[in-house]
């Protein structure tokens, strides 16, 4: 199958091309015709296969065809269009991504795109809303907050994406995503897509799609093929010391690593820099200009680290990441999927290393009985587990996402940045020095 073969418009098919898209990936293959003939669809599919190209592009090719049946063109030229497409994201992050891709793939229509979030400031995003939009891509609580400033019209909407539904959930948006949907007409096409069908996606699909087409393109909770994963027992006192040797001496010049806390993230971004790895920290705590930054530094090549909680597991998408790395595995199993599924996107290899201390095999223990498989383990001479060492308690902390009250002190909205800102043993087999290339 071609992309050719999926009736999209010249348009996109000329935009698609210059982005070296070839043939569509498994979801695109399922998603875009089932879109297209304007059923609901309930979609499962692991990150990194391309969901957003499989929303994005027959979203364009609908929009296209309702443009052609316009009568009153002039008054869509003048600015007075109606909202016509709603995208709803749970990071910042990842609703910038969904944004930079719209945007590429409809580089040659004339159609407007915008994307809001919080932490900037709002004023610019209500005078370019007053402008005309036709896709917005939005976090839940910025949307609210422009719908609350009469900013912006959501009874035209003809369609409606939840991106990564589950971690929606996961982040306490559900109050926000049922106010969203009140204020949506009720005739419109609705596309959810999530890592993961828990008995809450399921509730959430039964209020809001309506007799949907179910896709699956891989096992749920699983991790691409295209990643080779290993674990590396190491001491806790010791992991920011091998973490620093290893990327020194495999010569890693772009390691995304993940902590479990932000004061974690910080102290880690820290030390490495004074191990001479240049590193930043990405979290919710940072101001959304920062946290551009630090994105955009980290893909430019200008620090070889990037620190992150999980708030980026979904929502970073870093063309070409070679390495992740799981300074702390995370206390939900699911998570590690999620972060490790930064690298090894689009059909390209990735690795992601585990450095696991003795507190944290019960979280391992967890992570493989999830993935229905032993990670494989690495051992590095001068880094051997001391057996005298007895497993602590980890500290838990909640992983749900309580908003903060729209207007409050601490909604992170700063009016200072702008939009833009911006072959392994197994583990009971150890072989000395074996590391990833």
């Amino acid at each position: 199958m071609s992309f050719d073969s999926l009736g999209l418009d010249a348009e996109i098919l000329k935009a698609i091309q210059e982005q070296n898209y070839t043939d569509p990936t498994p979801i695109q293959q399922q998603a875009i015709p089932v879109i297209l003939s304007g059923k609901d669809l309930m979609a499962s599919a692991q990150t990194g296969t391309g969901k957003t190209a499989g929303f994005g592009l027959p979203i364009l090719q609908k929009w296209v065809e309702q443009q052609a049946q316009t009568t009153n063109k002039l008054e869509a030229k003048k600015g007075k269009r109606p909202l016509y497409a709603l995208i709803l994201a749970p990071t910042r992050e990842l609703a910038a991504q969904i944004g930079e891709n719209i945007r590429e793939y409809s580089r040659y229509l004339p159609i407007r795109s915008l994307v809001v979030f919080g932490g900037v400031s709002i004023n610019p995003q209500m005078m370019k809303l007053r402008g005309g939009v036709d896709v917005l891509i939005a976090t839940p609580g910025r949307l609210l907050d422009l719908v609350q400033q009469n900013a912006v019209d959501l009874s035209t909407i003809k369609m409606l994406v939840l991106d990564e539904a589950d971690r929606m959930l996961d982040m306490g948006f559900i109050h926000d995503i049922r106010r969203v949907i009140a204020k949506l007409p009720k005739k419109r096409q609705n596309l959810m897509f999530s890592a993961t069908f828990s008995d809450e996606i399921k509730v959430l699909a039964q209020s809001i799609l309506h007799a949907p087409e179910l896709v699956a393109v891989a096992k749920t909770n699983s991790a691409s093929e295209q990643i080779t994963q290993y674990v590396h027992r190491v001491d806790k006192r010791r992991k920011r010391e091998l973490l620093s040797y290893l990327i020194g001496k495999n010569q890693w010049q772009q390691v995304l690593v993940f902590t479990r806390t932000k004061y974690g993230a910080n102290h880690l971004a820290e030390q490495l820099t004074k191990d001479g790895i240049k590193a930043a920290a990405i979290h919710g705590n940072k101001s959304q200009g920062a946290r551009t930054k630090a994105l955009a530094d980290f893909k430019s090549g200008q620090i070889r680290a990037l620190v992150a909680t999980d708030i980026a597991a979904r929502g970073l998408d870093i063309e070409l990441l070679p390495y992740v790395v799981n300074y702390e595995l995370p206390q939900v199993a699911e998570d590690y999927v999620h972060r490790i599924g930064r690298t090894g996107r689009a059909q390209n290899e990735g690795q992601a290393i585990s450095l696991v201390c003795i507190d944290e095999l019960p979280q391992l223990k967890a992570i493989e009985k999830l993935i229905k498989k032993t990670i494989p383990e690495l051992t590095t001479q001068g880094f051997e587990v001391d057996p005298k060492i007895k497993a602590e308690p980890i500290k838990k902390s909640s992983q749900r996402r309580v908003p903060p009250k729209r207007g409050s002190a601490n909604s992170n909205r700063s009016p200072q940045f702008n939009q833009n800102g911006v072959k392994s043993s197994s583990r009971h087999n150890h072989t000395k020095n074996k590391q990833p290339n």
